[in-house]
């Protein structure tokens, strides 16, 4: 049955989509408690913005897009992930079949990408801008992929929306395009595709994509790019100049052994010495593939070397080393060995992996009483708002964090939820409610509902004056019942006073 899902993309397709389904069914099932991400989505759906903050908007803008029609709800969060993640898994595969002969190996590397600990696990788990990201890159492969082997204006077209989308999705995908544009002259076969006429549209098509976020940036900056220089040069652990410099170089190649170990290690010990044989061959392909990741990782290190850079995350070289799997294949391929041993030993590998990812993402959060460390899924929302409204009902919640107001934005679907200061000045729609408005806030620890004196100064600012401070706690979902959430809270009546 293996050896049938992966004889063409089509079969490997349908079998990822029922794949998909099985993790949309999963997260419907669990707590309708939002993790960070998306609980940020929620939030942010009730608007629509060129910028959101340190994040590019693309995926804001679908989320949004969809909300719209839709309305809120744990399903409208959860679909549009998956379909976007197997967009990921398809043009991934499409990207494969132009450069690998075999049908079969095609698919293969496109089922493989479940190995990649960024895209099978942690993609699933909670991440949104990244798997937006992912989607891009896989189409950007496809479309580059295809021009080099046989150019039309689509696949041109095709790098132009990729380029696009992938830079408002993730700033550091622009790593990527420069890349492959870099790779490729030194390959005299090719190098006329990148000085050719219709590379124009596809890069007015790209830059029509970013335009809105490109105009809204220069003004906001500060904001986009602040939270993830402070995360990169880790401040507070790092000590200056050449220190610095190592422990970033440092975190970097920890970064890349824990992007690329797991596959590596699974593809090498499926064709085993035909694995180790296959490294020493070569081809323009596989060349530019290389050029293509060197170069990149070349740029991290610029990173740390020119914009002191301390802590390089995996989830950053999504665009530079998702390739890596098609790489590997198309070096077996082209050693021109016999691959049918290691083909039947690998193609286990990725039903082995779905069920591990989906007994991960079910035992997280229900068998957390013997792991230990909670969960944000765990935290009892449901329970909060049966015990908060009771007795009577918000016309508007004004929420402490991201957290804090995407999930209660979920519970309540029809009740506007603001932070103060997000979009804009104030809080405006506090102004015209006509009715209880339900301010509520988490604090530093989960067992300290503490109001943080910035929030506090906040509502003030807004004109927000809370009559009584009041704490809830609750156990939490699928705990041993001994250790708790808490939240803050204050009902206060609508209307500027």
């Amino acid at each position: 049955m293996l050896e049938r899902i992966t004889r063409s993309i089509t079969s490997a397709s349908i079998f990822l989509a029922a794949y998909f389904l099985l993790n949309i069914a999963l997260r419907i099932a669990l707590p309708h408690t939002l993790d960070l991400d998306e609980a940020e989505q929620s939030f942010y759906s009730q608007y629509l913005l060129a910028g959101y903050g340190p994040q590019p908007p693309f995926y804001n803008w679908i989320q949004y897009a969809i909300v719209s029609v839709t309305g809120i709800s744990m399903w409208v969060l959860s679909v549009p992930k998956n379909i976007i993640l197997f967009g990921c898994y398809l043009f991934y595969g499409l990207a494969a079949r132009e450069v690998l002969k075999s049908r079969s190996l095609a698919a293969l590397a496109m089922l493989s990408l479940i190995t990649l600990p960024q895209v099978g696990l942690m993609a699933q788990r909670e991440l949104t801008h990244t798997v937006a990201l992912l989607f891009a890159t896989s189409l950007f492969l496809f479309g580059f992929f295809r021009t080099l082997r046989q150019p039309t204006i689509g696949s041109y077209l095709l790098i132009g929306i990729a380029t696009g989308i992938g830079l408002i999705s993730k700033y550091n995908f622009a790593i990527l395009p420069f890349a492959a544009l870099i790779a490729v002259l030194p390959e005299r076969e090719w190098r006329s595709r990148f000085i050719d006429w219709r590379l124009l549209p596809a890069a007015v098509l790209a830059i029509l994509i970013v335009l809105p976020h490109a105009l809204w940036l220069p003004d906001n900056l500060a904001s986009a790019s602040a939270p993830t220089l402070e995360r990169m040069t880790a401040e507070h652990l790092a000590p200056a100049g050449l220190p610095r410099i190592g422990q970033g170089l440092l975190s970097l190649v920890i970064a890349v052994l824990g992007f690329v170990a797991l596959p590596i290690v699974l593809i090498a010990a499926a064709f085993r010495r035909d694995f180790f044989r296959a490294l020493s061959s070569s081809s323009p392909m596989i060349r530019v593939i290389e050029r293509m990741m060197v170069i990149s990782l070349l740029a991290f290190v610029g990173v740390v070397l020119f914009a002191g850079a301390s802590d390089i995350h995996e989830r950053w070289l999504d665009p530079c080393l998702l390739v890596l799997l098609i790489y590997l294949f198309l070096k077996l391929e082209t050693a021109d060995i016999d691959l049918s041993a290691g083909l039947a030993r690998f193609r286990p590998v990725v039903p082995v992996f779905m069920v591990v990812i989906l007994s991960i993402l079910l035992f997280r959060i229900v068998g957390i009483q013997y792991i230990g460390t909670y969960t944000r899924t765990n935290v009892p929302f449901s329970g909060y708002v049966a015990e908060l409204t009771a007795t009577r009902k918000p016309v508007l919640i004004v929420a402490g964090t991201k957290f804090i107001a995407g999930n209660m934005r979920l519970q309540f679907p029809d009740v506007p939820v603001v932070i103060p200061f997000f979009p804009g000045p104030g809080v405006p729609e506090y102004a015209d409610a006509k009715g209880p408005v339900l301010v509520i806030w988490r604090g530093e620890t989960a067992d300290d509902p503490t109001i943080s004196p910035g929030f506090a100064n906040d509502l003030v600012k807004s004109g927000i004056h809370l009559p009584e401070l009041k704490t809830l706690t609750l156990p939490y979902l699928f705990g041993d019942g001994k250790r708790s959430f808490s939240i803050g809270y204050s009902w206060v009546e609508g209307g500027a006073k």
